[in-house]
């Protein structure tokens, strides 16, 4: 017989203090660990460039980029320039995000900027104020057709 260890009698006196184990590859063909975390209660101003999977439960103020994975959790405040591969937001957003693979707005995020991205999915309950603008990701396949003069 086991015998539960302080994790399962925490987690029965609090069903909300269970581990979060949802899957946050969102599309991206590589699994993997998370890189880096910037915990809650922590306050960072800067340049955020990695590659990865970067989650950000604290505080960040400036430009982020890579190509890889965002995620923006519950209770974290980004005021950001953002340019990413994928972009999951949990939190509050204040500034554009540009995503060449998809954006998820996951309940109770707020945004507002732009999201400028091939795939959106805004859940229902989250908070979006701004444009959104949807591009291929191959970019444009668009042919320009031009009528044919008339030579009457």
């Amino acid at each position: 017989m086991a015998v539960p260890s302080r994790i399962d009698e925490v987690a029965e006196e609090n069903p909300m203090a269970q581990r979060d184990t949802r899957d946050y590859s969102a599309g991206t063909s590589a699994g993997g660990e998370l890189n880096a975390l910037l915990g809650k209660g922590s306050e960072f101003e800067g340049k955020l460039a990695f590659e990865g999977k970067v989650r950000i439960d604290g505080t960040f103020t400036g430009e982020i980029s890579t190509n890889d994975l965002l995620q923006v959790g519950d209770g974290a405040k980004v005021q950001a320039e953002i340019s990413c591969g994928t972009v999951i937001v949990e939190g509050e957003v204040t500034g554009n995000i540009k995503a060449t693979q998809a954006v998820e707005l996951r309940r109770p995020a707020k945004v507002h900027g732009d999201i400028t991205t091939p795939s959106l999915v805004i859940e229902k309950g989250v908070l979006f104020e701004g444009k959104s603008h949807m591009e291929s990701v191959a970019g444009s396949n668009v042919v320009q057709i031009h009528a044919a003069a008339d030579d009457n």
